[in-house]
């Protein structure tokens, strides 16, 4: 019993030095310039240290991809079968809100991944600055 008493408190100890890995409240944001658009991704983290917001968006020409909306023409420009990049972008956000950050999300060679239904789209650099805007919070 004693043993038993004593490793509890050991590992109590050692998870109250690690300190509890929550996140900082606030609304944090990071981008990254590539050769022919930017990728902007925001992430709010509410008080208990939960991501409760996730918003991407990415240049393009003089505009971004979600105020393009249906404009931006991947349905009738290159035949996605799947959704707009506004709509493929909200799958993201939404996945990585449930599962709390991107550890479940692996790419390919093109940047794609099959974690997300209904996200077809080059996720790579999303999935980078939205972890270097995670990094802000921690």
């Amino acid at each position: 019993m004693k043993k038993i008493i004593f490793g509890l408190l050991v590992a109590m100890v050692l998870f109250a030095s690690c300190g509890n890995g929550k996140l900082k409240a606030g609304v944090y944001e990071a981008s990254e310039k590539l050769p022919d658009s930017t990728v902007t991704a925001k992430v709010t983290i509410d008080n208990e240290g939960k991501i409760t917001d996730v918003y991407f968006d990415e240049t393009y020409k003089e505009s971004t991809k979600k105020t393009l909306g249906d404009a931006y023409g991947m349905f009738s420009d290159w035949g996605s079968k799947v959704g707009e990049w506004y709509q493929q972008a909200a799958a993201l956000e939404n996945a990585i809100i449930a599962n709390q950050g991107t550890d479940f999300i692996k790419t390919n060679s093109e940047g794609k991944t099959d974690a997300i239904s209904g996200c077809t789209i080059k996720v790579d650099h999303m999935v980078k600055v939205f972890n270097e805007a995670l990094k802000k919070a921690k």
